[in-house]
């Protein structure tokens, strides 16, 4: 597992050059707002479009699909449950919540993972779709219909369908929806618009691991500001309850083996992905819930997917993407 821990060192330098830039006040919480904006509206839609549009649609659409989207849709309804019923938080803390506990890290994490330990980087494919649409469009449109700042003498009807709009205005998904397509489709953009759209692309992990760094050292430390009991249940959904959903649905109910069964349960174990704190502070909700969520998912996924490796076998790593 070698490769594993190497990709969270990564992240990890990351992370701790955005806590020394705030530290040394070379950077501050505008500058942390800033960055999560840039990531959010532009970075992060130009990275989906770039790599949904390269991804083979026969490994969008496989049983690798199923699976994920099990463990995704599992543990989001048992977040959703907690966080509603239980924990009383409201509709758009309870998104910031579910996204924490269902949301992987299948970008900036489970990218390098599936090039240099799985050895195939289209295995990814199936948590992204699962994640970009499904889970984050409906998680957005809550966010979107529920954080709303009404409009002097805005009727009720235009407001609702001003609401409606919202999700379908939304970068992210605009650039999941683009990627989508053109993997469908099969058509290449031309170098003049390719290009420029993964120059800006690789912006985005950059940016939120920055931003989150920044946050770490400006903001309440870890563990601090919510319910602890909270996060260690967070966290447990995360890194235990989605795993095992992925694995029993991929091997009973789909008939995955191997390199597949091993890929939507390593996936499925990733920490909590970066971009939810970007959600939260674009959103202004849960912020503090999702920060910690990452910080602690990360550190404990490390032993989790050192188990899972060595419980399904670790398939021998390429040294880099097909």
């Amino acid at each position: 597992m070698q490769d594993v821990l190497a990709g969270f060192a990564t992240i990890a330098v990351v992370i701790a050059v955005g806590f020394l830039l705030a530290h040394t006040r070379v950077l501050d919480v505008d500058s942390q707002g800033m960055l999560a904006r840039l990531a959010f509206y532009v970075a992060s839609p130009a990275l989906m479009v770039t790599v949904l549009g390269r991804t083979d649609v026969s490994q969008l659409f496989s049983a690798n699909l199923v699976a994920s989207l099990g463990g995704v849709l599992v543990t989001a309804t048992v977040a959703v449950l907690l966080a509603r019923l239980v924990w009383r938080r409201t509709a758009s803390d309870t998104v910031i919540a579910t996204f924490s506990a269902s949301y992987v890290n299948a970008g900036n994490l489970g990218l390098p993972i599936a090039a240099y330990v799985l050895g195939d980087v289209s295995l990814i494919a199936p948590m992204l779709l699962a994640q970009l649409m499904v889970l984050q469009p409906l998680g957005l449109a809550v966010l979107d219909s529920t954080v709303h700042v009404a409009v002097p003498g805005q009727t009720r009807g235009r407001r609702l369908l001003g609401r409606l709009g919202q999700p379908l205005r939304n970068p992210l998904m605009l650039g999941s929806l683009a990627g989508l397509l053109l993997s469908v489709t099969g058509l290449t953009l031309p170098r003049v618009v390719l290009d420029p759209l993964t120059l800006i692309g690789g912006m985005a992990v950059p940016a939120m691991l920055i931003a989150y760094g920044i946050s770490l050292r400006l903001g309440p430390r870890p563990g601090a500001g919510e319910p602890a009991g909270q996060i260690g249940t967070i966290v447990a959904l995360k890194l235990l309850l989605q795993p095992t959903v992925a694995f029993l649905l991929g091997r009973f109910a789909v008939g995955l083996e191997g390199l597949d069964l091993l890929a939507v349960t390593v996936v499925a174990a990733l920490p909590t992905a970066q971009n939810v704190f970007t959600h939260a502070v674009r959103y202004r909700r849960a912020e503090i819930l999702a920060r910690d969520s990452i910080f602690i998912s990360t550190l404990l996924s490390v032993p989790v997917l050192v188990v899972i490796a060595g419980v399904l076998g670790q398939p021998p790593a390429t040294g880099g993407p097909p």
